[in-house]
């Protein structure tokens, strides 16, 4: 009943959802002279909000139309490249030749379609052939597609790292760390020869165990039965995945917001000043990020649900006790990551991090044991929060930056690094790694003297 009380309320407000936008085109139209007064801008921000807060947003666009190579601008068109069920394989095709390297962008199945990404793809494309994974909207995927768990997910995500070959770097944002260090474990263990070059982790729940937050505490408070009861709801008749049960993406848009209630509140408040005063580029700044940020899609109940117990009840990838069961064959593999020999390891964390916090990432080092030290680094960034890892200015200039050069260490055969205009994409130019500084040793290092050193001034 839970989808249908949702549906419910969503029609229920309908009329008033209607009367709001009728009221907003009136009082912003610019051929209105009210729109001009301090009534009439008053009573169109007040339209807007309501409006807002009632409207239920689609998948956005990407949008991303051109970058700027060699200080030229080069046109871009979105190809999709491998279509599965439960996700394509999308291609941000940059019509011009270059060898610059080949990038598998994994995009989070955690309730945001994959255009939250926009601002990483978009940092990437001037330096590399992007590729990411669309996920689709399980209500959108008929009952005869069959199942989708992590078991699948992890499949997927082998499949197309063996489609773009062993010259791809694989990049996985939150969730997909786990299942793409898996990927990669498995890959090496099947010495399948198209492991890919390097595995960059972002802000991923390696091992949760490490740092508790909000999202670790609830997940080892309930049982799975709590979960399966509480927030699974069946897809309602009218959708092509009717009747399948899902992990609705409202409630996961529910829980991201009341972990800062606050903090959202406030910006709706701010962007309701910023129609009053006319700040246009400022509420528009706001609309772009709720526009993409209260756009949201649902996931299979049998992928949440294994996620949950796997991740972050049991921790079993961690313990080195994790296993995949093979989609194909049904047969049980232990995933190793001791395995991995083969593929340079980067992670990143950020210190503001409330979803994976320090060091759960960085403990996918210590289970890459066999790895050897010199392809293992770890980027730490201070005033970020998760966010802000993959999107923003930081991200832009501190932490892109790091995966390009790391990227280009331990790729083979590429074109050098294109000039490009950092007025327009913010990225200062490349540096050279080396294991003394950027490797994890020493990373960890510094940051053990920052904690010492934050201790002691509190």
């Amino acid at each position: 009943m839970l989808y249908q009380l949702y549906e419910l309320q969503h029609a229920a407000t309908t009329p008033l959802r209607l009367a709001a936008e009728g009221m907003r085109s009136f009082y912003q139209n610019p051929w209105n002279p009210l729109s001009y007064t301090q009534l009439g801008r008053t009573m169109g921000a007040g339209a807007e909000v309501l409006e807002r807060a009632t409207r239920r947003f689609g998948k956005p666009e990407f949008g991303l139309h051109e970058t700027i190579i060699d200080g030229k601008k080069v046109q871009i068109t979105e190809k999709p490249v491998l279509e599965k069920p439960f996700c394509t394989l999308t291609r941000f095709y940059r019509h011009i030749r270059r060898n610059d390297p080949k990038v598998l962008l994994v995009a989070p199945m955690s309730g945001h379609y994959a255009t939250l990404l926009r601002g990483t793809v978009k940092a990437l494309l001037p330096h590399h052939d992007v590729y990411i994974t669309e996920w689709e909207d399980a209500r959108q995927v008929p009952l005869s597609e069959g199942r989708f768990n992590l078991d699948d997910n992890i499949q997927y995500l082998m499949d197309f790292i063996r489609h773009l070959g062993p010259d791809v770097h694989v990049i996985a944002v939150c969730q997909p760390a786990v299942p793409v260090f898996c990927a990669v474990s498995l890959l090496a263990t099947f010495d399948d020869p198209k492991q890919p070059a390097t595995m960059t982790l972002m802000g991923g729940p390696i091992d949760p165990r490490i740092s508790k937050t909000a999202v670790t505490e609830l997940a080892e408070e309930r049982p799975l039965s709590w979960f399966k009861n509480s927030v699974i709801a069946e897809v309602p008749f009218y959708y092509p995945g009717a009747f399948r049960k899902v992990y609705p993406g409202f409630i996961q848009l529910g829980g991201f917001m009341s972990m800062n209630l606050d903090r959202h509140v406030g910006k709706h408040m701010e962007f309701y000043n910023h129609l009053v005063t006319g700040d246009g580029d400022s509420a528009e700044a706001h609309r772009r990020f709720y526009n993409e940020y209260l756009a949201v899609m649902d996931i299979t109940e049998e992928f949440y649900l294994q996620t949950v117990e796997t991740v972050f009840q049991r921790h079993l990838l961690p313990q080195n006790k994790m296993k995949w069961r093979d989609p194909k064959t049904e047969k049980l593999w232990d995933v190793r990551p001791m395995d991995i020999k083969k593929t340079a390891l980067l992670t990143i964390e950020g210190e503001l991090d409330d979803i994976s916090a320090h060091g759960q990432t960085t403990a996918a080092h210590t289970l890459a044991s066999s790895l050897a030290a010199n392809k293992q680094y770890h980027h730490f960034q201070e005033n970020v929060g998760h966010y802000g890892i993959f999107n923003g200015r930081r991200w832009r200039e501190k932490i892109m930056p790091r995966i390009r050069t790391f990227i280009r260490k331990f790729d083979k055969e590429v074109d050098p690094v294109p000039k490009v205009d950092t007025k327009v994409t913010g990225t200062p130019a490349p540096e050279q790694w080396n294991e003394e500084k950027h490797g994890i040793k020493a990373v960890r290092a510094r940051e053990k003297a920052l904690k010492a050193k934050k201790k002691a001034q509190k």
